[in-house]
């Protein structure tokens, strides 16, 4: 295998490859997130950013040395493209396709989740679909199926699966609805504030400004959410 490695970096810019190297370092630092997570996290963030060069080979590499296979990496591909946008995600999963021949890598073994595109109804909430539905009634049903086309799958927990949107909503600045129920999704999972703040500041290294506003409005629906705790557990309110 010789996928790029930090050497490759340092030929190009010995001061910038120290750069990037102690940043990386930098935030992946803490017991927050598990090595896999963050890995996936970056993936994400190639994706949205369509950084599909060596950055992308890197973290490819990465994922491999975290027990990712290929299945793992296509479906976290499937699930976030429509966040993504499919034509980003199609656009790295050529990649992936690419760097696994030039590099004899692994390749997928054609295992996949179950689709029900022809389904009805939606996995997502009640009072959630009921929004979208008030807005725009095609628009809902083009996001029904987006629910059902994911609700089987499973390589990627649901847990990772709340983080990898999270970081969609960050790099793309939708921190408004999305944001929200990404972030609560999260800690539906069992994940703490400070995991859910780990899972953002891990997006620092794609663009430390955007990563700030989403520190800001995460400060604001984490009050929110310990306010809510707080009025459900005091006898009276």
């Amino acid at each position: 295998m010789t996928l790029p490695t930090l050497t490759t970096v340092e030929a190009l810019d010995p001061a910038f490859a120290e750069m990037a190297a102690v940043s990386f370092r930098q935030a992946g630092t803490g017991t927050e997130l598990t090595p896999r997570e963050r890995i996936l996290l970056l993936l994400v963030a190639d994706v949205c950013e369509q950084v599909l060069g060596m950055p992308f080979e890197l973290h490819v590499r990465a994922a491999l040395d975290n027990g990712l296979d290929a299945d793992d990496l296509r479906e976290l591909l499937r699930f976030i493209s429509y966040d993504s946008g499919y034509p980003a995600a199609l656009a790295a999963l050529e990649r992936l396709a690419e760097v696994e021949r030039e590099h004899g890598l692994p390749g997928p073994t054609g295992q996949s989740h179950r689709l029900n595109a022809d389904g009805t109804g939606s996995p997502l909430p009640a009072a959630m679909r009921a929004e979208v539905r008030a807005l725009d009634p095609g628009f809902a049903d083009y996001m029904d199926l987006q629910s059902r086309l994911r609700a089987d799958m499973s390589r990627i927990s649901v847990r990772e699966r709340a983080f990898a949107t999270m970081t969609v909503d960050v790099l793309y600045q939708t921190l408004q609805e999305s944001f929200r129920a990404h972030v609560g999704r999260a800690l539906g999972t069992g994940a703490t504030p400070g995991e859910v703040r780990a899972a953002v500041r891990a997006t620092a290294t794609f663009g430390m400004t955007r990563t700030w506003r989403a520190m800001n409005v995460l400060d604001a629906l984490l009050a929110d959410q310990e306010e809510q705790e707080g009025k459900r557990t005091t006898p009276g309110a």
